[in-house]
């Protein structure tokens, strides 16, 4: 006599796909937008340069920079902004927009990214940030190395960085980052850093993408500090800067430690 309790069950006649169906369809996630302190802002802003940080060194070196305006920010619908910080904080999970300078033919506006924005909203996030209400003349992207993206072995004690350009930026003479070397060839940039500079590129934008390794650590804050003040903007107060030593060491310490890049799993080329 069969068991009941132990023999194999006959197969579904539904696939596991189709299984789905029978459950009620999830509300749509509503779309991010950009929210201005300016209740009547002048736009498109034109800026000569759009700086969006993604990377931890570079969200820790902009967080000290005394002389930057707040002026807007990204909201993101699915991010929970409970526990956040009414001053400025590494640890709030934000989208931040920043004016650098108030020179009109030569204005720096910097968008810091520090909140999560999963794989699948990349997409949307770089429209919105680039060639919308933001249409900048050149735009250059922070992030990291991500070492399961990376072909060949990455040694943990060696900062180092890597760029990507867009076809008009490398047609440029003086602009960009000299002497650094390009993103190896087989290696991967996913997630928004990769969604944003293809926005520049379909677009006509000069636009590069710097990534550095490791992803936390003093020497990788000093070498962020250093392609800034030599390639991006050589007048950057960053007088009030520790490079993660001392002081404001333990706030880059901890805020190392709560970074969240879980939704930046899916592959972007």
């Amino acid at each position: 006599m069969e068991d009941v309790l132990t023999e194999v069950p006959p197969p579904s006649r539904f696939y596991q796909d189709e299984l789905n169906n029978f459950a009620p369809p999830l509300p749509p996630t509503p779309s991010p937008f950009l929210l201005f302190s300016n209740p009547n802002p002048n736009l498109p802003l034109c800026p000569s340069l759009l700086i969006i940080a993604l990377s931890s060194p570079s969200l820790y070196i902009f967080h000290h920079v005394s002389s930057k305006r707040l002026i807007g920010g990204l909201i993101l619908p699915e991010t929970q902004f409970s526990g956040n910080s009414i001053e400025p904080s590494l640890r709030n999970k934000s989208c931040n927009i920043y004016s650098l300078s108030d020179d009109e033919e030569k204005s720096v506006i910097l968008i810091s990214v520090q909140c999560p924005v999963a794989a699948e909203r990349s997409h949307i996030v770089a429209k919105l940030l680039i060639g919308g209400e933001i249409v900048p003349q050149r735009v250059v992207v922070l992030d990291s190395v991500q070492s399961p993206n990376f072909r060949g072995k990455l040694p943990p004690d060696e900062a180092f960085a890597f760029k990507l350009e867009t076809s008009s930026e490398r047609k440029g003479l003086c602009d960009g980052f000299k002497g650094l070397e390009y993103f190896p060839t087989g290696s991967v940039v996913d997630g928004l850093g990769a969604a944003l500079l293809g926005r520049c590129q379909m677009r006509n934008i000069k636009g590069s993408l710097c990534v550095t390794w490791p992803e936390f650590g003093c020497d990788v804050v000093s070498l962020v500090k250093s392609l800034l003040l030599d390639n991006v903007l050589p007048g950057l107060d960053l007088s009030t800067l520790h490079n993660g030593g001392g002081g404001d060491g333990d706030e880059f310490s901890g805020f190392s430690q709560i970074k969240d890049r879980s939704y930046d799993s899916d592959l972007y080329t």
